[in-house]
């Protein structure tokens, strides 16, 4: 919504005022001192080699490493919206610097991915030029925000000399496998050392000498924590790739583009992400994280107790995952997930004898149900087939499972509500204990017995329940067999009995089990990071040396995937890169002279870059090195209160919790592993900003219409004489509603806009944006060089004369409280008391002195540096003020010299007395009743009693 420049409504005329701090004055400054910043190098931080080598002073200062999330530099540019952590990180990083930190703040981009790739296959530009032009646009933006980056470690993903390395970590990661007694990453080569040598036995039982090559990559595939499967995975024929379960909303659609998406069996690279869920649960209580962060990446892990039993079919078995052992004796059919790899194995060609009609689906065959079945499953999503809906739908598979514990045959049917990504994909279903199993037993005349003792009085006769029970503190009942009971006991106890049963006997196993899935790490698409992955002629696959990286994208005439029907499940991905014959098809010698290869024509997704950027801001120019390891423990390594090292300070949104936080974490652990860093977690802290919000305005058709032409009447909105409704959400240009960083540096300057977001509200809340509140913050801008320049002349008006006693008492108490804010991030507060201390400044009158103004402009420098800058120059000093020490309080003039102390007779105000903040009770009591107001009001009554609440209540009660 449109309104006035203010330097407009100026109370003194432009010509009287030449020197007024107007948006001109603020562009011309701002513009000059980031010119200055950059030529000096005043944001480059020192590294521990050579830089801090011959500077002892700078040697000793400890370090800050503040680091936002990695953007993505998209065409449409920065809305206010973006800005808000970067500037609250800059304003923390320049206080830091100021208290004697040597301060690490940066920012690069994180290029790569769908958004330039689909603007190429709509306008035939390559990715790269439209991704360096938008990161151009941004990287001016974000300039004139006058942000203190290093400039010098700035890079973007795309850059070949950066994804070297992460083509780099990737081969680490696919050379190396989980020891789950050394608890850690190992190179893959001591694995095969061990097959060798015997220590470890080969699965299969045969000699490693013994096994062909091809044999061999498919044993340690089976360990490497980089591994290609053929394994079910998200299938999108609307952007022709796969996803990742992350990357999937709770509809069953694709998170971008908001398509369908199926289940399909595809070979795929996979990362073994499962092998650290332990260590990714245990390591999070030592990060200072946020808590809503940290029960979200434990709720995605899920980590869960219990067995694993084995269920005997046709002299095989389906092993299953349970949480309740306990209820074993309960278990009367079992389910499978429509996609378990034993269904076709244990499914018979006829039905057999006595087959409930009801498990039939209607079917002639157990292969037709099947199929059908299937089919359906495949068109849902895994939320809609866990919903609860009191209608279950299965089919039996023809085929029976023996319960281990008692011996009784058990019917096996497919069903939608059991998913392959959990557990085994199979259960035993319990239905007395269990609500869907008690529904699908329902719905198909099957056994409900109860062996958890209801609490409720029902009584244990299921047949006149009508849901199922299910309980942890309870007692078993029926479930004695010949040589296990479990009658009478707790849940706990009869768990324990069984597990120590069940591996007695062979039939099972006390286990962990997770939600967390391994993390699907291929995309058919062409804007990404090449595999560094090559196969032979027999389709075993080889991981190039390093000398061969990177191994770059090479130009192709069609950037797009091949996209298919959105709702055709039976379609199969096509790949950029698969076309580009002459790139795929290569001779190359890896050591045993030149053969024949093809290349992998998947690329990593676009989470791979953003895994690591952190170590690559420490040293970014190292081409011989992933990270020097002298610079890594300097800025990262474990310190006091940082046990697992770390980032010191990440600033960016809640939304990743589960995608980049939880990937990083993992890249971070098998790179410490392995030694490369000393650093077992890459964020010791992490913060999430707000957002920042604006108004949205629709017409009566829903429409967005432009925010800035909407005017307001008598309470309503009216768009071109239309009335609209107004609703507060995000900001963004389909929405009609952005306002650019540019519009407000023009009308008001960079400081400006810098201290209108850092006081709208605290930094992790969500608030709205109104432009026409700007204004007050500018004025702040005004008062401030008022108080230190004259308008007219342009010279300095401070004084070198002692402050009185109350001003001294303003700019201690602002010194304090402004110290204190921006240590903890409470930036709109700490505006607050530097508004409070100016505002004082403008009332007493007169020239300021100078103690008093200089402290001031270093209390203003974090959040405002171009006018702090300009300032600090005007009153005489020749070095910048980035640098400068942050002013320290008198605790003398910190603490009042009195306070006001209400005195109250019948709970009526008689008194008001001032006093020593660290006055008595007693002395306060004293001095309470020799008042003459009290003495007065009391009027020669005798006390009943006196209540002190020293220094500021005294409550008398008369007698």
């Amino acid at each position: 919504m449109s309104e006035t420049n203010p330097a407009a409504t100026a109370p003194m005329a432009a010509d009287a005022a030449p020197h007024r701090y107007t948006a001109a004055m603020a562009a011309e400054i701002e513009a000059r001192w980031q010119d200055f910043w950059d030529a000096e190098g005043t944001y480059d931080a020192p590294n521990p080699k050579g830089d801090l080598a011959g500077d002892p002073e700078l040697a000793a200062r400890p370090k800050k490493f503040i680091m936002d999330m990695f953007p993505y530099p998209s065409g449409a540019g920065l809305h206010v919206g973006h800005p808000l952590g970067y500037i609250a990180t800059d304003v923390f990083a320049r206080f830091q610097r100021m208290t004697g930190h040597n301060v690490l703040h940066t920012l690069g981009f994180d290029a790569f991915g769908l958004p330039a790739e689909q603007y190429a296959v709509q306008t035939g530009t390559h990715p790269r030029v439209s991704t360096e032009a938008n990161m151009k646009n941004m990287q001016g933006q974000l300039r004139r925000l006058g942000l203190g980056h290093d400039k010098r470690r700035s890079f973007a993903t795309i850059d070949p000399e950066y994804y070297k390395w992460t083509q780099w970590i990737f081969l680490q990661i696919f050379n190396s496998w989980y020891d789950d007694e050394a608890k850690k990453a190992r190179p893959i080569a001591d694995l095969v050392a061990q097959f060798e040598s015997g220590e470890r036995a080969v699965p299969g039982g045969r000699a490693w000498g013994e096994l062909t090559e091809g044999e061999r990559a498919d044993v340690l595939g089976e360990y490497r924590l980089a591994y290609a499967s053929d394994a079910p995975v998200n299938w999108c024929p609307g952007l022709g790739t796969v996803l990742a379960n992350e990357e999937v909303t709770a509809d069953g659609r694709s998170e971008r583009g908001n398509f369908p998406v199926f289940k399909s069996k595809l070979r795929q690279w996979n990362m073994r992400i499962t092998a650290y869920a332990d260590r990714l649960l245990e390591d999070l209580d030592q990060l200072d994280w946020p808590e809503a962060i940290k029960l979200q990446q434990r709720n995605w892990i899920g980590r869960s107790e219990g067995a694993r039993v084995d269920f005997p079919i046709d002299g095989e078995h389906v092993t299953v995952f349970t949480t309740r052992p306990d209820t074993l004796f309960g278990a009367t059919y079992m389910v499978l997930a429509p996609e378990h790899p034993l269904v076709e194995k244990f499914t018979p060609a006829a039905w057999p004898e006595g087959t409930h009609d009801a498990w039939t689906g209607g079917h002639a065959t157990p292969t037709e149900a099947v199929a059908a079945y299937r089919a359906q499953a495949a068109s849902k999503s895994d939320v809609e087939r866990q919903a609860e809906a009191k209608d279950k739908t299965g089919v039996f598979i023809g085929a029976y499972a023996t319960n281990p514990v008692n011996g009784e045959r058990v019917p096996v049917f497919i069903a939608d509500y059991v998913l392959m990504g959990y557990g085994t994909g199979a259960i035993m279903a319990v239905p007395a204990h269990d609500t869907r199993d008690f529904e699908f037993a329902r719905a198909f005349e099957l056994p409900i017995r109860c062996v958890v003792e209801p609490t409720d009085g029902r009584g244990t006769d299921t047949s006149t329940w009508d849901e199922a029970f299910a309980s942890y503190d309870a007692k078993i009942v029926n479930s004695s067999g010949a040589d296990v009971s479990l009658d009478g006991l707790s849940v706990v106890e009869a768990k324990a009995r069984i597990t120590e049963w069940l591996e007695r006997t062979g039939s099972g196993r006390g286990t962990v089990n997770f939600r967390l899935r391994d993390w699907l790490f291929s995309r058919q698409r062409y804007w990404g990071e090449p595999f560094p992955i090559v196969y032979d002629e027999d389709g075993i696959a080889h991981a190039l040396p390093e000398s061969m990286l990177p191994l770059e994208l090479p130009e192709v005439e069609d950037y797009s995937p091949r996209t298919f029907d959105p709702d055709d499940a039976d379609t199969r991905p096509e790949t950029p890169l698969s076309r580009n014959e002459d790139w795929v098809n290569v001779t190359l010698d890896l050591g045993d002279g030149p053969k024949k290869y093809r290349r992998e024509t998947n690329t990593m997704p676009n989470w791979a870059g953003s895994c690591w950027y952190e170590l690559r801001y420490l040293d970014p120019h190292n081409s011989e090195q992933l990270v020097d390891p002298e610079i890594e423990q300097y800025w990262m390594g474990p310190r006091e209160g940082q046990p697992h090292g770390g980032v010191d300070l990440y600033v960016g949104g809640a939304e990743h919790a589960v995608l980049h936080l939880l990937y990083a974490r993992f890249w971070s652990k098998v790179l410490f592993d392995l030694g490369h860093v000393s650093s077992a977690e890459p964020f010791h802290k992490l913060f999430n900003q707000g957002m920042i919000q604006a108004y949205v305005y629709r017409d009566a058709r829903g429409i967005a219409v432009p925010a800035a032409e909407v005017e307001e009447r008598d309470g309503a909105y009216y768009y071109q004489g239309e009335k609209v409704s107004r609703l507060l959400g995000k900001m963004g240009k389909s929405l009609k509603n952005a306002v650019t960083p540019d519009e407000i540096c023009a009308e008001y300057g960079a400081d400006t806009l810098r201290l209108y977001e850092m006081a709208m509200g605290p930094l992790d809340v969500s608030r709205p944006w109104d432009t026409r509140a700007v204004v007050g913050q500018f004025r702040l801008l005004q008062r401030l060089w008022r108080n230190i320049v004259d308008e007219a002349t342009g010279d300095v008006t401070v004084v070198d004369a002692e402050p009185d006693e109350g001003t001294l008492r303003a700019l201690h108490k602002a010194v304090d409280g402004v110290r204190q804010d921006l240590e903890a991030m409470r930036f709109n507060t700490a505006i607050a008391k530097v508004t409070e201390l100016n505002n004082h400044l403008t009332k007493v009158g007169g020239p300021v002195p100078r103690t008093v103004a200089e402290r001031l402009v270093l209390m203003v420098a974090p959040l405002a540096p171009h006018v702090a800058e300009e300032l600090w120059r005007k009153l005489g000093h020749t070095d910048s003020v980035v640098h400068q020490d942050f002013p320290v309080a008198d605790p003398a003039y910190v603490v009042d010299e009195t306070v006001t102390c209400v005195v109250q007779i019948k709970g009526k105000v008689k008194a008001r007395l001032e006093v020593a903040p660290s006055i008595s009770e007693e002395d306060l009591e004293k001095t309470a009743l020799a008042d003459e107001k009290v003495v007065a009001a009391l009027g020669g009554a005798g006390i009943r009693k006196v209540i002190v609440r020293a220094p500021k209540l005294v409550n008398i009660v008369p007698a």
